[in-house]
């Protein structure tokens, strides 16, 4: 009777002991996620930027991740993977318990979680649902979850998660960043002994690195083909080949190619897609070409080493730009905005507001040109003075010869960089016509209205500048400035498409004219070196007072590059640093490099232009002026004030 009384307590105690055990698993368990969640899973993927040949040059990222089809993942990847992590993967439902036990029994004996005999199921599980951390409650919900996935998806379906998921050190997330990381290749072309070494990566990223641990890395790799050879992946001869392959090494300069130029492209994506860029796996497709810009970086760095020696003794290196436009699309082919971006990310190609000195004057030289000056107008180039600010104070433009020539054509007056004639004439035309003409050639930043504009007293930038030249290549024509041509989403689909809007901004003969102007630069004034090129060439110097900025702006038919050379600080590059001998040397380095597969073209000539030869050369003059006599002679200045005027302006004859 006992016995029998004895035997409905303990059916109660079981009973309250089996609602006790279930109510705790409810509690603990009822926050489980819902696997349901795969269905819409979509990780962080990198944005990826090309150059215009299809290079990759950069990515974009939080996690770096770029999606690869399962189909695309090479077997022995596969089978890597499985041999060291999860070798029965394809037989199990979620749960090893051949593992979870060894696992347990090590976690006993130690009194502490020391081994995680995880299946890929259950790591992908604690990925994408749980929190890193190691406790029995952790587990539970691990193996309820891993079971649940198995249940709703294929194995494949599982693994291809898995590899484009996991972290592989380095920054890499999925395996083909990791390929692209370590390898510099799609994970399609990985092979065994690639395959093994990544393999061995994701149970300690750190640890086992080729860049940071070599021999570790050597060492997990030999056990991760051993693994393959125990599980009949491959054969012991194929794993003794891999053996003897090499590590891989860090990409030397970093991953980013052109830094200066993805930066910019960076901050304008963000602009536009906002978090996304980082995450939402965008192709950008740019307009840079790729060796234009290695040869800009080169010749931007050798020019700047040119002047640091000529002053030894300084303690900081003197800072430069450079900044490559196709003048009938816009196209930025080449974009170097400081001579070494991880020490200074301020990019001096778009960001830096300085004195353009002298190469300002094609911009008043074109707004008399539009008013019925022709090259060949006289203006004296003598002593003149304008009232300034103050009461009493007068300003007189100089030259940097000291002397004044007299009367000189505007042709000679543009070759010579004559300060004295562009105040006059700038005097003449008038100071917002002038403002009015940068304008519509692209020049966006405030252009102060008084006569020291003609000096380049205003700020700007070079890529403004640089663009503004292009009008005069493309025969009056305007492309704006255009670094981005398509952006596309992950799967393929066009989010954007910029292409080239022309605009006929200039008679097609003005700007003929200016152009030939500029080739006078080159051919007998102040660009004079840039004749060891050639080729038919148009350009202008710039250099600013105490030689704080020295620019050189040049073009061909196709091709429009400016230089600029100087310190952020607004110091003296140094005595006689006049933008012929810092900027031009960099300009002709690049153009020379550039240009060397293309043969010389020389710039077409508009029907209403005639080009006439003389005892000095050519020139080209307006048909309609041929039997007209010129009336336009230097008249006494209008004694406009100036307003604000500047301390420094530009007195260089560049």
């Amino acid at each position: 009777m006992r016995r029998k009384a004895i035997f409905p307590i303990i059916f109660v105690l079981l009973a309250i002991s089996a609602g006790v055990i279930a109510g705790l698993a409810f509690f603990y368990l009822s926050d489980l996620p819902k696997i349901q969640a795969l269905e819409e899973y979509r990780p962080y993927e990198a944005s990826r930027v090309y150059s215009k040949d299809g290079d990759l040059i950069a990515e974009f990222y939080i996690e770096r991740r770029n999606i690869i089809p399962f189909s695309e993942i090479p077997k022995y990847v596969k089978d890597a993977i499985l041999a060291v992590e999860d070798v029965r993967f394809y037989s199990h439902p979620g749960l090893d318990v051949q593992g979870v036990l060894r696992a347990l029994w090590a976690d006993i004996k130690a009194k502490e979680i020391i081994q995680g005999g995880s299946t890929i199921t259950q790591q992908l599980s604690k990925m994408l649902f749980l929190k890193p951390e190691k406790s029995l409650l952790r587990k539970i919900k691990e193996a309820i979850i891993a079971v649940q996935i198995e249940r709703n998806y294929s194995k494949d379906e599982i693994l291809n998660i898995y590899l484009n998921q996991v972290y592989f050190g380095s920054g890499a997330y999925g395996i083909e960043a990791a390929a692209q990381t370590y390898f510099g290749k799609s994970a399609k072309y990985l092979n065994i002994s690639e395959a093994a070494l990544l393999a061995g990566l994701p149970k300690a990223p750190t640890a086992f690195s080729p860049f940071k641990n070599p021999e570790r890395a050597k060492q997990r790799r030999f056990h991760v083909l051993g693994r393959m050879v125990e599980s009949g992946y491959i054969k012991e001869e194929e794993s003794e080949k891999a053996e003897k392959s090499p590590m891989p090494t860090p990409p030397k300069g970093g991953f980013n190619k052109a830094p200066y130029f993805v930066e910019f492209i960076r901050q304008e994506m963000e602009g536009r897609y906002g978090h996304e860029v980082y995450t939402g796996g965008l192709n950008i497709y740019t307009t840079l070409d790729l060796k234009s810009q290695e040869i800009a970086e080169k010749a931007l760095q050798k020019g700047l080493r040119v002047i640091d020696d000529r002053y030894k003794k300084r303690g900081v290196p003197v800072q430069g730009a450079i900044i490559s436009i196709d003048p009938g699309t816009g196209y930025i082919k080449a974009m170097v905005g400081g001579r070494d971006f991880y020490e200074s990310q301020f990019n001096r190609a778009y960001q830096a507001l300085r004195q353009p000195g002298s190469a300002f004057k094609p911009f008043v030289f074109l707004t008399a040109l539009e008013n019925g000056f022709t090259p060949d107008d006289i203006i004296i180039d003598g002593p003149v003075s304008y009232p300034g600010s103050k009461k009493g104070v007068t300003w007189s433009p100089k030259n940097f010869s000291g002397d004044f020539k007299g009367p000189v054509t505007l042709r000679k007056a543009m070759a010579e960089s004559i300060n004295a004639v562009a105040v006059k004439l700038l005097d003449r035309v008038g100071v917002d016509n002038t403002i009015e003409y940068a304008r519509k050639l692209g020049v966006k930043s405030e252009l102060k209205p008084y006569l020291p504009l003609a000096l380049g007293a205003s700020d700007l930038t070079l890529m403004e500048i640089t663009s503004a030249y292009g009008v005069f290549a493309n025969q009056g024509i305007r492309a704006n400035p255009l670094a981005i041509i398509k952006v596309t989403d992950r799967i393929g689909r066009i989010l954007e498409k910029n292409l080239p809007f022309p605009d006929d901004i200039l008679k097609p003969e003005t700007s003929y004219l200016i152009t030939d102007l500029l080739k006078g630069v080159i051919e007998k004034g102040t660009g004079w070196k840039a004749k060891a090129l050639g080729r038919p060439l148009a350009g202008k110097t710039g250099t600013t007072n105490d030689y704080t900025d020295a620019w050189f702006i040049g073009y061909t038919p196709r091709l429009v590059t400016g230089v600029w050379v100087g310190y952020d600080d607004h110091r003296s590059i140094g005595s006689k640093e006049t933008g012929s001998r810092a900027a031009l040397p960099i300009w002709m380095d690049f153009m020379k490099e550039v240009l060397k597969d293309t043969p010389p073209e020389d710039f077409p000539v508009p029907e209403g232009i005639i080009i006439l030869t003389e005892k000095g050369g050519k020139k080209a003059v307006l048909r309609d002026s041929l039997n007209k006599k010129s009336d336009k002679v230097s008249e006494p200045p209008t004694h406009i004030e100036i307003k604000d005027s500047p301390k420094k302006v530009d007195e260089a004859p560049e």
